[in-house]
């Protein structure tokens, strides 16, 4: 039970996370460059997508994908907003907030799942 609650977690937060990337296109579509939304979009749609392989439970490779992936847009939003001097809005603490909690509960799902197949192959 805990177990399943903790890949609806992880599912949950990268969902969240990514329609929030997926709303601030609009919100600033006319001030954002191309590439910039190019990027929200990209990335919003990844975490949407990845929903399906955590609810799948896919094998451990799409969790460190995933894990990492979330990795990479946690440093670039560090480099881009907070290094550059510019202030933390709410949707951002929000969306890095979930992208922790996904890698937190991406992290304790691999754990665990290798945990098993080490103690299944041990039988």
């Amino acid at each position: 039970m805990a177990r399943q609650l903790l890949f609806y977690v992880a599912a949950a937060s990268t969902f969240t996370a990514g329609i929030l990337h997926l709303a601030i296109i609009p919100m600033f579509f006319k001030i954002m460059p191309l590439n910039i939304t190019l990027f929200f979009l990209i990335s919003g749609l990844a975490q949407l997508f990845w929903v399906i392989p955590v609810l799948r439970g896919w094998s451990n490779l799409w969790f460190y994908v995933g894990i990492a992936g979330t990795v990479i847009l946690i440093i670039l939003w560090l480099v881009a907003v907070p290094a550059s001097g510019h202030p933390i809005d709410a949707n951002q603490a929000a969306i890095e907030g979930l992208q922790i909690i996904f890698i937190l509960s991406g992290i304790v799902i691999v754990k665990d799942r290798t945990k098993l197949k080490v103690n299944k192959e041990n039988v």
